[in-house]
């Protein structure tokens, strides 16, 4: 059995779809597995050393205001299109998923025009504009959060699924996590961090959150920097009379074991992308979000604010982020452990353990 899956730009669109394939190389022993993505994108690295074959399609996305380089993204578009209808009549896949990024929409309309079913993934609370479009053509939308399904069109087949994550988020113990990554193995523990890259502006809250608390026994903060900002991080500790090395903060540039870090954690400080509140809700921990402002259609403050209706977690705005704000609001919360537990019961209910297996079987049902 073959399959095709695309998608991609950034790690919310290819971690579900490199979790989708792992499924149905499990689901499906000795299926053909074709990855489509763009050739500059985070897939055209991930996909290969998942083991997967992979496709590069030279696509870019749309500008937001008038330009000439959207004469050539539609230029590009076009050819992309119709390289996709090469590859999807050599290949003949049984069904082809697309899990979002501008990569997806050439491949998945492509399987439309050519009859093959097709099933699309949408990690946002706030649909993208290329999945919006593809839910007119394919046979099945599988959405994170239950918002989604009044933001698409009323004769789309909506499936809530949740989104997969790697199944290491709910098998670590808080215990022997700490343990692994050399933290303090009793007390209350902070996790703080900004996705892959970092995030500035919690980057330059928390010296002072961390000057707020440095006196304060039997806690911890774990904060990642991301890798290109932490000398200016160190920078704005020792600024604030913080001793790096010393206290209770341990500072990482980057840190491959994100499933032990959260699995530590007793409060985790954050953005509010998909792909990250899949893993909190995974594991049941209570946040503090502050969306990324910048986000197209502002979809991450959407995904935030779902958490905070079912009681999961604060949000904070990015623009009124301050150090002296976050330190209170993480004061506020530890202060009522009964609080915590009844924002961690509230995570965990969010949680989609199922979520792959969802997806299959909705991929099965279309085959």
């Amino acid at each position: 059995m073959r399959f095709i899956i695309t998608g991609g730009g950034t790690g919310g669109h290819v971690y579900p779809a490199l979790a989708i394939a792992g499924g149905l190389k499990e689901k499906y022993p000795g299926a053909e597995i074709l990855y489509i993505g763009s050739a500059k994108g985070l897939e055209a690295d991930l996909a290969p050393k998942a083991g997967l074959s992979f496709e590069p399609i030279r696509l870019t996305g749309f500008k937001r205001r008038l330009t000439l380089d959207n004469v050539f993204t539609v230029w590009r578009a076009s050819l992309g299109f119709a390289k996709a209808l090469r590859v999807l009549a050599d290949f003949k896949p049984k069904v082809v998923i697309g899990t979002g990024g501008y990569v997806c929409g050439p491949v998945v309309l492509a399987a439309a025009i050519c009859g093959i079913p097709a099933l699309i993934h949408e990690q946002n609370a706030l649909p993208g504009i290329t999945n919006r479009l593809l839910s007119y053509v394919v046979k099945t939308v599988a959405i994170t959060f239950p918002e989604t399904a009044g933001r698409l069109p009323k004769h789309a087949r909506v499936i809530l699924t949740g989104l997969p994550v790697r199944a290491e988020f709910s098998d670590s113990e808080k215990l022997k996590a700490r343990r692994r990554l050399n933290l303090p193995e009793n007390g209350a523990l902070v996790l703080s961090f900004g996705g892959s890259q970092g995030a500035r502006s919690i980057n330059k809250a928390m010296p002072e959150v961390i000057k707020y608390f440095r006196n304060r026994a039997g806690l911890h903060f774990l904060h990642i920097t991301g890798p290109a900002q932490y000398d200016d991080f160190i920078i704005g500790l020792k600024q604030c009379f913080i001793d790096p090395d010393y206290g209770n903060n341990t500072v990482k540039p980057y840190l491959h074991e994100m499933s032990l870090a959260l699995a530590a954690a007793d409060l985790v400080v954050c953005r509010a992308g998909a792909a990250t509140l899949a893993e909190i809700t995974a594991v049941g921990k209570p946040a503090v979000l502050i969306p990324y402002p910048y986000a197209s259609g502002n979809h991450q403050e959407l995904n935030a604010v779902s958490l905070k209706k079912s009681g999961a977690a604060v949000v904070i705005k990015d623009s009124y982020l301050t150090g002296k704000i976050l330190a209170e609001q993480i004061d506020s919360l530890l202060a009522d452990p009964i609080q915590l537990e009844k924002m961690s019961l509230a995570s965990k209910r969010l949680g989609h353990p199922e979520a792959l297996e969802k997806i299959l079987e909705c991929i099965a049902s279309i085959i």
